[in-house]
């Protein structure tokens, strides 16, 4: 009996190690569970996203700055340069093209460091209302959990998520029981800017 433990144990070992590598394989490859912006060629700059605008040997030019709510953005030699509804790599364009009156061949990257469209609202009926950090395949359920959980006056068969869509916005029913017992038929997966109310 004493060999078979033994080769029981080494089995789970050797799984266990297998394991902890393709998930540091993963964190190297940047899957976790944070929320980053989509990659430069799709992600669409917002107002009071943060930005990184470097100028390649120009330290005076490259900066950190967080797009303003009238959806600019403040450069030397530029001033206010419109960097809301473009892409990073769109904007760095922009930027280099710009600059070219006062910089040899500049050669610039903007990287978005903190996007903030990136987040879900959820109101009414939770122990802490307010915006909530999206997060990747993230249900109503995930969030409300995230807000605290409901209160004890909360009516759990009226709450909805309102979802902006082209000419309006979407309402749609969330089913908390069906939810809570693990259902994905009752549970919605969110999409940015979405919001939850719970009556």
């Amino acid at each position: 009996m004493r060999p078979r433990i033994f080769w029981l144990v080494l089995i789970l070992l050797s799984a266990g190690t297998l394991l902890y590598a393709a998930n540091s394989a993963g964190d190297a490859k940047g899957n976790t569970t944070t929320m980053r912006p989509p990659g430069r060629s799709t992600y669409v700059i917002h107002s009071m996203d943060e930005l990184d605008i470097s100028v390649w040997k120009q330290p005076d030019v490259s900066r950190k700055e967080e797009v303003r709510p009238d959806g600019k953005i403040s450069l030397p030699l530029l001033n206010d340069v419109q960097a809301a509804g473009y892409t990073p790599m769109q904007l760095a364009a922009r930027i280099t093209q710009q600059l070219k009156k006062f910089v040899a061949n500049p050669q610039v990257t903007v990287t978005v460091t903190q996007a903030t469209s990136w987040r879900i609202f959820v109101l009414g009926e939770v122990n802490k209302p307010g915006p909530v950090q999206l997060f990747p395949h993230m249900t109503v359920l995930q969030a409300l959990a995230s807000a605290g959980g409901l209160t004890q006056y909360a009516k759990e068969k009226k709450i909805y998520v309102l979802r902006k869509k082209p000419g309006g916005e979407e309402r749609l029913r969330f089913n908390y029981k069906r939810a809570a017992r693990g259902l994905s038929a009752g549970n919605i997966t969110l999409k940015p800017e979405d919001t939850i109310f719970v009556p």
